[in-house]
């Protein structure tokens, strides 16, 4: 018998999609500025060798990289309450998240700031530039400019990756349509639904990401 395709089911539980795509969206934005920020502390630490900063920035990056996104996640939310340490869904969701992005943007952005050329700081040093200015416009700047495509990437993987969030009932896309087929028994179209919300969240993501850099970080060029 031919499978019978009904999508009214899943549409009319549409506002629970939304809603996780939203948080979801909510939980890759609050990531993103706490990760980057994060992966810039590391990637001066490393890439000025600051000891013994960098020692400890390399050991993160490398315990990070090396293993799984879900078991960072469970470690944080079942491991952490062990130690006294106790957090909600949502709070293990988010710091996971920085946890994660922040090792691999450490990385990225390290290569971008050992790339600015020895010449530019020497010109700064001639202009009596500040160590603040010269680190803003001289360094991070570029250095950002230089690997923000691989960034934004990175950010995006992420926000994709976060769908595991749903193993400690984080309410995010994920869970939504989990809780949605569950009720309906109609796999093939809520998650075909939730691909389709994946594939817009990440291309729009990107294109926001893209304009970001364009205006802020590469000065409109």
């Amino acid at each position: 018998m031919a499978y019978q395709f009904d999508f009214q089911p899943v549409l009319q539980q549409g506002d629970l999609l939304l809603k996780g795509a939203l948080f979801t969206l909510e939980l890759t934005a609050i990531g993103a500025v706490l990760g980057i920020a994060l992966g810039i502390l590391g990637a001066v630490c490393r890439a000025w060798q600051l000891k013994p900063f960098d020692r400890v920035f390399g050991v993160y990056v490398e315990l990070i990289r090396n293993t799984p996104f879900l078991i960072q996640l469970f470690f944080i939310f079942f491991g952490l309450p062990s130690l006294g340490v106790h957090i909600s869904e949502w709070q293990a969701a988010v710091l996971a998240m920085v946890i994660n992005l922040g090792a691999y943007s450490t990385e990225i952005i390290r290569a971008g700031i050992q790339a600015v050329p020895k010449g530019q700081l020497e010109a700064a040093a001639a202009l009596a530039m500040t160590r603040a200015e010269t680190f803003r416009h001289v360094i991070l700047r570029p250095a950002l400019a230089k690997v923000w495509p691989a960034l934004s990437s990175q950010v995006v993987i992420v926000m994709l990756g976060s769908a595991v969030c749903s193993q400690i009932s984080t309410e995010e896309l994920t869970f939504a349509a989990n809780f949605i087929q569950s009720r309906n028994f109609r796999a093939f179209e809520t998650y075909l639904l939730t691909t389709l919300l994946y594939l817009v969240m990440a291309i729009g993501v990107r294109q926001l990401l893209h304009w970001i850099g364009r205006r802020f970080i590469q000065g409109g060029r």
